[in-house]
């Protein structure tokens, strides 16, 4: 087991310099166990720290077993510290075709750099899933977060969606109510681990036709809203895809409410793994 893994930390889906989600980034995990994992995200502190714990290649292509750890458990799959593991492995053996195992199933991503070198990933979710959500936990949920069914875009029913994690959506109507909302972060982590939402909370607002406002609550996490979330945004594209929006291309605004602007590219193909672009760049050790 190594003594002292490198501990690499990025920013992934920023939108300006100081913004996008914070990643911690293990590319030799292979001799740690759970708990040394677990210590380690909790020693970052960011939202999920992803882990190499195996390498391979099939048909000349890299595959490699990535597991993602946030500072309180494991968890299935992680947008963005995918983005960020992928530009991290495409800095030291180039750009190209990846292939993630993760315990949500594989991802495929693709990285390609410009010719300043910056790096741009596009990730192949899991074949996504949508489902009905109980009443109930729907309007458990809105409770918790201070909105009635009546605050609901009734162009957009709240579901689950699937693409690595389960996220309940909700679609704001109103953008001022969508800005200004409160929750409880401790009565909404209750709720997730009841139900299994290991990723976040997505609530969206529609801002136009190709573009929606996002926030991610992920509490369960120990993080009260998350600056740009990969899972998230697949998942979102996966709903939209069951409310006419197979064929699109949309962006995802996230990270205003907690100072980190962020945004996301997500491609809506007509069936299969949704599509979620977008960059990562090295942070300092010191988190500035």
């Amino acid at each position: 087991m190594p003594e002292n893994p490198e501990i690499l930390r990025y920013s992934a889906f920023a939108a300006t310099p100081d913004g996008g989600n914070p990643a911690g980034v293990v590319l030799d995990a292979a001799g740690l166990d759970d708990e040394r994992m677990l210590r380690i995200a909790a020693d970052v502190g960011y939202s999920e720290t992803a882990f190499v714990t195996e390498r391979s290649a099939v048909d000349g292509v890299p595959h490699h077993r990535v597991r993602y750890f946030s500072p309180g458990a494991e968890v299935p799959f992680c947008g963005h510290a995918t983005v960020a593991t992928a530009v991290a492995l495409a800095e030291r053996d180039g750009a190209g075709t990846v292939v993630f195992e993760t315990a949500a199933g594989p991802v495929a991503l693709e990285s390609v750099a410009d010719a300043a070198g910056a790096i741009t990933v596009s990730f192949t979710s899991v074949e996504p899933q949508v489902r009905e959500l109980d009443p109930a936990v729907r309007d458990r949920l809105l409770d918790l977060l201070g909105l009635t069914v009546a605050d609901v875009d009734p162009r957009f029913p709240v579901q689950e969606s699937f693409a690595g994690n389960w996220h309940p959506i909700i679609v704001v109507a109103d953008r001022e109510l969508f800005h200004q909302f409160r929750f409880r972060p401790a009565d909404v982590a209750d709720l997730m681990r009841a139900q299994g939402w290991l990723g976040t909370v997505t609530v969206l607002h529609a801002h136009d036709s190709t573009a929606f406002e996002a926030r991610n609550l992920f509490p369960v996490g120990r993080i009260t809203e998350d600056p740009a979330t990969g899972s998230a945004a697949a998942s979102t594209g996966a709903y939209l895809r069951e409310h006419g929006y197979a064929g699109e291309t949309i962006r995802i605004r996230q990270g205003a409410h907690v100072g980190r602007p962020s945004e996301l590219i997500v491609t809506i193909p007509e069936s299969g793994g949704i599509v979620v672009a977008g960059g990562a760049f090295p942070r300092p050790a010191d988190g500035s």
